[in-house]
């Protein structure tokens, strides 16, 4: 039991030694039977009915009834002893997976989320059924083998190593490798099963974050994925068990192939009697096939099977080092991006230089046109960039690109040189925020509303929000932050907008995203919101819908059929005949006609 699985169970063994001994005791009594079968029927059949005895005969034969009897006794009293123990180790591993998912949750190097409760629920409940199953099956199974084994070879010694040769052969080079790949297909499957109740329980908690960011389309993609995963899993392993039950159903019964053949010429040499023949066909057709099929196809799975699941459940038993990333929870990098989740919150940092790579994105498949086309852009951390370009020419599609709401066809984003995929999303979803044109505003607080974002937000932050935004006016008209929101849908499009940009503002994203989000605003209000967001700190991206963000902007991007150009107002409107026209078309201070 040095293997850290096992471990697990270590406690309760220790605690039911007693009721592990009786089981013991009771699966020996239970082997008797199958010990004494084979030389008893050869002994009924020898000095029985070939030699013109049928009372012989027939009391062996009922001796053998008799040894049958006792065995089923053997059997029914090890039940209890088998129940105890399997219960005590349903508790135990409960106990430990809820005390250690709340160790690594407080230490912050596991979420409790989805993957904690199939661990306290499914995987524990699953070890119990397993435990229980091997409890039932294992001792008698393997004395049942050892006891076929043991006659077989002493009753008939040449006919029994003959036939025995072969399965053994099987058995270790056969399925001993097949073993090895249903484990690993297994342990793949529990992983894919533990990752789709995550990915389901996080879109079921955020939601109200998928329908107010337009998400539903990417949340349906992932949940599938991760559905399609897990089905993927599932029949790895169903593959695997088909092979392994042929190799078993070739190993079984290549031992009483083999003894059927030899059998005329050990008879010949006087080697082997006819009531030993049908003695080591008893232990092989009755005894050692049937415990061998048991052995590698229950007992051998249910092994492999709870050995992984306490593999599984041991991740959530070990105690996280104090200051340490969890070892099987990922880990912040050494340039500082949070590739994988660390072990305690750390402040999203400053220096985030956004880059699209050679990005292609299209929304159908086969020959539709592209929507954007092997796109490089580069924005500095800091930086304020406003986005422009005919309707539908994939201006928002750029920015679910930069949220990763979306994934490109090729080419990659990159945030501070590491690549969407390889961030933790936690750790994207603190850093980007995107604000889209329909302000979501939910049925609560003002301050509910403010501070989903940022739950430790004070008073006095809030107000330094409030006042940057300048929407004191509205905040007095809601009744301050405690006022109540009973009906959000009765406020109107620019008061949600303006709750929204606020919402955003106090929140800890470097990176914010105005898709269209201020086209319910007027002007003025429009350039205060934009003011705000560039002096907050960080990097402001604006899906421009008039001219004057596009001139108020370091840096301006043209979509346009698939292609951008970059650049500054006045060198876009020189170089750029798309922008020239969206300039003269909206005019320089208003919005197109």
């Amino acid at each position: 039991m040095k293997d850290s699985r096992w471990q697990l169970l270590r406690p309760v063994a220790a605690r039911h030694r007693r009721e592990l001994h009786s089981i013991a005791a009771w699966s020996l009594l239970g082997a008797l039977p199958v010990l004494l079968s084979g030389r008893l029927v050869a002994h009924a059949v020898d000095h029985g009915f070939l030699a013109d005895d049928a009372v012989t005969g027939f009391l062996t034969l009922g001796g053998y009834g008799a040894a049958l009897a006792v065995g089923s006794f053997a059997a029914w009293r090890a039940m209890a002893p088998m129940a105890t123990v399997a219960e005590a180790v349903r508790d135990h591993l409960v106990r430990t997976t809820v005390s250690g998912g709340l160790r690594r949750a407080v230490a912050g190097g596991v979420s409790s989320g989805g993957e904690s409760v199939t661990a306290l629920t499914s995987q524990t409940e699953n070890a119990r059924q397993i435990l229980a199953a091997l409890l039932m099956s294992a001792p008698s199974t393997g004395l049942t083998a050892a006891a076929a084994l043991v006659g077989v070879v002493s009753l008939a010694p040449v006919s029994g190593l003959l036939a025995l040769l072969p399965a053994l052969t099987v058995g270790v080079v056969v399925v001993v490798r097949l073993s090895r790949s249903w484990r690993l297909r297994y342990s793949a499957s529990l992983a894919a099963d533990e990752h789709m109740t995550e990915q389901i329980a996080q879109r079921v908690q955020g939601l109200r974050d998928v329908v107010a960011c337009g998400a539903t389309r990417r949340a349906r993609e992932d949940t599938d994925h991760a559905v399609d995963a897990q089905a993927d899993a599932a029949a790895a392993v169903a593959r695997a068990s088909g092979a392994r039950v042929g190799a078993v159903a070739l190993g079984a019964r290549l031992p009483l192939i083999a003894l059927l053949v030899t059998a005329p010429w050990l008879s010949a040499q006087g080697a082997l009697t006819p009531g030993e023949l049908v003695g080591a066909v008893t232990y092989l057709v009755s005894s050692l096939e049937p415990a061998l099929r048991s052995l590698v196809q229950s007992v051998g799975n249910l092994a492999l099977e709870l050995g992984t699941v306490l593999a599984r459940l041991t991740e959530y038993h070990r105690e996280p080092k104090p200051g340490r990333v969890a070892e099987s929870a990922p880990g912040t990098g050494t340039d500082g991006r949070c590739r994988r989740r660390p072990a305690a919150p750390e402040p999203v940092p400053p220096d985030i230089e956004l880059t699209l790579r050679a990005v292609t994105f299209r929304r159908g498949e086969g020959t539709d046109p592209p929507v954007l086309d092997r796109v490089c852009v580069t924005l500095p951390a800091g930086g304020h960039l406003a986005v422009v370009g005919p309707s539908g020419a994939g201006k928002s599609t750029l920015a679910d690109l930069v949220c990763g709401l979306e994934r490109p066809e090729s080419g990659q984003v990159l945030l501070g040189g590491v690549p969407l995929p390889d961030l933790d999303p936690a750790w994207l979803r603190r850093s980007i925020a995107l604000v889209p044109q329909e302000a979501y505003v939910f049925a609560g607080t003002v301050r509910d509303n403010l501070g989903y974002l940022a739950p430790e937000a004070d008073d006095d932050r809030l107000d330094r929000a409030i006042e940057a935004l300048d929407i004191t006016a509205l905040l007095a008209e809601l009744g301050g932050y405690d006022g109540e929101l009973r009906r959000p849908d009765l406020l109107s499009p620019a008061q949600r907008q303006l709750l929204t940009l606020a919402r955003v503002y106090l929140s800890p994203a470097r990176i914010v995203i105005l898709d269209e989000a201020t086209c319910h605003l007027g002007i003025a209000a429009e350039q205060r919101v934009e003011r705000a967001f560039a002096q907050r700190g960080g990097t402001l991206v604006v899906i421009a819908h008039r001219m004057p963000s596009a001139a108020r902007a370091q840096q301006v991007l043209v979509v346009d059929a698939g292609t951008v150009h970059s650049g500054t107002h006045r060198e876009l409107l020189r170089t750029c005949a798309t922008y020239a026209d969206l300039v003269g078309h909206w005019g320089e201070t208003g919005a197109p006609p």
